[in-house]
């Protein structure tokens, strides 16, 4: 299983909101790509990212910080929050980022996923937001009627091949992860599932892996200390 220590970009800044909530915000680094540097010296492989200006506003409001994240450390990357055309797809890619997530363009731009997931495969990724069991979108201000396992498999059915999956109310919460919903999800789905949201103790990354997940993000919990980095890529593995 693939650990994916994250970094949200928030006014440039790396920060974590609680609960997706943008007025509950703490603020872990002025200098995200030194975060992004540690993450190398402990030996990861990979790296989340999420533009956090952009998921609420509908661009790539931080894209300079990311490409300069990307670059200094090398890691495998992927980005989501704001991509919502082509054009920043083909800009992301080309600065070397290796996969690209949409979100609320998931749900709200049908055309555009098949299209570039036809034209990219799997540097295609899908965000599925998830509260109360329906998909949320927009930085999770906004609330859809889809179910979250309904919209997994139409996206298996579309060629999607990777979904990162997050329960909202798990997130930054330091509370563990929603194992029930991750492992109906696996017996359901036949793609590349990460978790996000809520991993908090290396309990819950040995869960993970033993359900069968592709990946799981960690944030807060690296960033208040309660997950070792090493620790946790040694469990994973």
């Amino acid at each position: 299983m693939v650990i994916f220590p994250a970094i949200d970009i928030l006014g440039s800044r790396a920060v974590r909101l609680l609960k997706g909530d943008y007025n509950q915000v703490t603020v872990y680094s002025e200098k995200p790509w030194e975060v992004a540097q540690d993450f190398v010296d402990k030996g990861c492989t990979a790296i989340h990212l999420v533009d956090l200006d952009g998921a609420r506003e509908g661009s790539a409001v931080n894209m300079g910080t990311i490409e300069k994240i990307a670059s200094i450390c090398g890691l495998y990357s992927e980005i989501g929050g704001g991509i919502r055309n082509m054009a920043t797809i083909e800009r992301y890619l080309d600065a070397g980022i290796s996969r690209v997530i949409l979100g609320t363009a998931a749900i709200n731009d049908p055309d555009l996923l098949k299209s570039s997931v036809k034209r990219f495969g799997d540097r295609i990724a899908v965000g599925v937001d998830m509260k109360d069991g329906l998909v949320a979108i927009k930085g999770w201000l906004e609330k859809t009627e889809k179910d979250g396992l309904d919209f997994l498999k139409e996206l298996q059915d579309l060629g999607v091949r990777g979904a990162i999956v997050t329960d909202i109310s798990k997130d930054g919460a330091m509370k563990g992860t929603n194992l029930e919903l991750y492992r109906k999800i696996a017996s359901e789905v036949r793609m590349d599932i990460t978790a996000s949201g809520g991993v908090s103790t290396l309990e819950d990354v040995k869960a993970l892996k033993e359900i069968g997940l592709y990946g799981a993000i960690i944030g807060k919990a690296y960033y208040s200390g309660a997950i070792r980095l090493e620790d946790a890529l040694e469990v994973a593995r």
